[in-house]
């Protein structure tokens, strides 16, 4: 069977589109996420265009083969690794900007077109695509649907969901759908699109997206203020949300992701040694708003107990302090190999979540940092061990688990934007309860009968029970 299928994708989708070499194929077949089990695919599948996905689909729907769908591979829970005998399909050679509407403020874009090359195509017409997610030198719009990714940007323009109008998505039999709209308005049916956002791969392959732009913002201004604790940088944050300010960007970062910038960049932040963390913020409101902005942003960091506070308008200087940020998670492979998390409390609460991070490092003997996006709450705790140490590689996973039960305990969520794939499937079960699990159940059953998109990916399908409690199957 196996051989038929290949033959007929083959045929089908392109012989040169049909990758079966086993080092090839192992380079697709696990994302960034170091724990997430992977297996060995039958295939790599490389369409260039709509038709051939469909053709991918349906053959693979002909032949019982799942299929999982995945972008560049920036993911970091495993959503698009491979499982043993599926085929991949791979969606980068769908890499055009189909269109964009500069008077309607709107694009139409491929799955396969890398985020920054988008938001610098748009540029040139004095437009923006806010979702910026810390890989987007090199991560696909495709995966940024899949994962509903967002980015340094999110506190003042949203995740990608937020900047969605309408998708085309191929699905389980094969058959197109497009759903969605290009109006700034338009509530005609469920809104299809946002079911499909974030759903990892599960429900169908994302070949088309409609989104909506907005005007190219000024060059940023930027604040850097450092803190003797966590809870004054916290303090700080819940002044800045407490005020209604909305600066354009956000982020914090711990005295280890600090030192790990700081070494990786064989630079000096300027924080100094007692800074224990570190607040960052952008105005792109542009000239008197923005010096407001910015001069409210100082006062409250002061107030909140800033030992030092720093702001600039030179672009490239602000351009080299956001690098800093940028590079945590590279830096931190200074000391090992890092296993990231994904939490995101309230704001008022990220010092505790911070705290009871710097706790659990303590508890199991491991560097922990953490950075994120203090705007919205979505931290990334990331944990620094070797693999090649059994001891250390059940103490890594013990801290990932620790700090998930911490962000729920806080009234938070295990992912704000990174998804739950393969690595946080129980955790999934346990933040939304036994109904929201059965609703899930519901919606994959409905648009994937046959369970091939993705399997076992987000959650397990079989097993299920009713919402009060009887077996959905019978």
């Amino acid at each position: 069977m196996s051989s038929e299928l290949l033959n007929r994708l083959r045929a089908e989708v392109g012989g040169e589109s049909v990758i079966t070499d086993e080092d090839i194929m192992g380079s697709y077949s696990r994302d960034m996420m170091p724990i997430a089990p992977y297996g060995k695919p039958l295939a790599v599948v490389m369409p260039a265009d709509v038709e051939g996905v469909q053709a991918c689909v349906r053959a693979c729907a002909d032949a019982c083969v799942p299929v999982v769908p995945r972008g560049a591979g920036s993911g970091l829970t495993g959503a698009a690794n491979a499982i043993d005998g599926c085929v991949v399909l791979v969606t980068t050679k769908l890499d055009e900007i189909v269109e964009i509407d500069a008077a309607n403020r709107l694009a139409v874009v491929q799955p396969g077109v890398v985020n920054l090359d988008f938001r610098d195509a748009v540029s040139k017409h004095g437009l923006f695509y806010p979702p910026d997610p810390s890989s987007y030198d090199w991560c696909t719009i495709g995966g940024n649907l899949a994962t509903n990714a967002g980015g340094l940007c999110c506190v003042k323009y949203g995740v990608t969901t937020d900047s969605v109008l309408g998708l085309e998505v191929v699905l389980a039999d094969g058959s197109l759908l497009r759903t969605g709209r290009r109006t700034v308005k338009g509530v005609a049916g469920y809104d299809l699109a946002k079911l499909f956002i974030g759903s990892e791969g599960t429900l169908g392959v994302i070949t088309q997206a409609t989104v909506s732009l907005r005007p190219l913002p000024q060059a940023p201004a930027t604040l850097v203020a450092g803190f003797p604790t966590t809870a004054a940088a916290g303090d700080a944050v819940a002044r800045i949300v407490g005020e209604g300010l909305v600066p354009s960007l956000m982020e914090i970062m711990d005295a280890g992701s600090i030192r790990a910038s700081e070494d990786y960049l064989r630079t000096d932040l300027g924080t100094g040694d007692d800074t224990q963390a570190l607040l960052l913020c952008q105005s792109d409101s542009g000239g008197e708003v923005a010096r407001r902005e910015m001069e409210a942003l100082e006062q409250m960091c002061r107030d909140a107990g800033a030992g030092m506070t720093y702001s600039t308008d030179d672009l490239a200087e602000g351009n080299m302090l956001l690098h800093a940020r940028r590079v945590v998670l590279t830096a931190l492979e200074l000391y090992g190999t890092w296993l990231t998390d994904d939490v995101a409390v309230p704001r008022t609460r990220i010092a505790e979540l911070m705290t009871g991070c710097a706790r659990i490092g303590e508890e199991v003997g491991l560097r922990v940092a953490v950075v994120g996006h203090a705007g919205d709450g979505n931290m990334h705790p990331t944990i620094v061990y070797d693999p090649s140490s059994e001891d250390e590689t059940a103490r890594a996973h013990r801290a990932f688990d620790d700090i998930l039960s911490v962000g729920l305990s806080l009234g938070g969520t295990v992912t704000g934007e990174h998804g739950i794939g393969k690595i946080k499937q129980a955790w999934l079960e346990r933040e939304i309860g036994p109904v929201g699990m059965w609703v899930h159940r519901q919606i994959k059953g409905a648009l994937d009968p046959h369970n091939l998109f993705n399997p076992n990916s987000m959650f397990a399908v079989h097993g299920e029970h009713g919402p009060e409690g009887d077996n959905a199957g019978e």
